[in-house]
C-alpha cells in the first residue's frame, strides 16, 4: 500500500478523531464538574465515541465497502479493550496514585488514538 494512501487515512483519522474526541472531552469535563465520577463519565462517552466514528472511520477515513457486521464486530472489540485500558490507567493513575484526572484522559485519548489506528488500519478496515 502506498504512503500516500497511508498519509491521507492517518489525516482523515486525526480529524474523525480530533473532532470526536473535543467534544467527548468538553462533555467528560461537564459531567465530572457536575458531579460525576470520572470513570462513569469516561465509561458513558466512550460509547458514544465508539458509535459516533464507526461510521466515519469506516466509510471516509478507511474507505471500506461492506463487511458491515464483521467490521463492526472487529471494531467494537478494539474499543472495548482500550476501554478497559484506559478505564484501568484512570484507576492506577488517578484512584491509586493520584494524578489529576484532566491530564491522565487527555494523555489517555492520545495514547489510545496511536493504537486504535493501527488496530483499524490492520484488522478491522483491512482491505482484503
Amino acid at each position: 500500500m502506498s504512503s500516500t494512501i497511508v498519509h491521507g487515512q492517518l489525516i482523515r483519522y486525526v480529524i474523525v478523531g480530533l473532532a470526536s474526541n473535543l467534544v467527548c472531552y468538553l462533555i467528560y469535563l461537564g459531567l465530572v464538574e457536575l458531579g460525576s465520577d470520572p470513570k462513569l463519565a469516561m465509561s458513558l462517552l466512550y460509547m458514544v465515541g465508539v458509535l459516533q466514528t464507526f461510521a466515519f472511520n469506516k466509510r471516509w477515513t478507511f474507505k471500506q465497502k461492506g463487511l458491515l457486521r464483521s467490521s463492526f464486530y472487529r471494531y467494537c472489540t478494539v474499543y472495548a479493550l482500550g476501554y478497559l485500558f484506559n478505564l484501568g490507567m484512570l484507576y492506577l493513575l488517578v484512584d491509586r496514585l493520584a494524578y489529576p484526572h484532566q491530564l491522565v484522559q487527555a494523555g489517555m485519548i492520545l495514547v489510545l488514538a496511536v493504537m486504535l489506528f493501527l488496530a483499524q488500519k490492520f484488522w478491522v478496515f483491512r482491505q482484503l
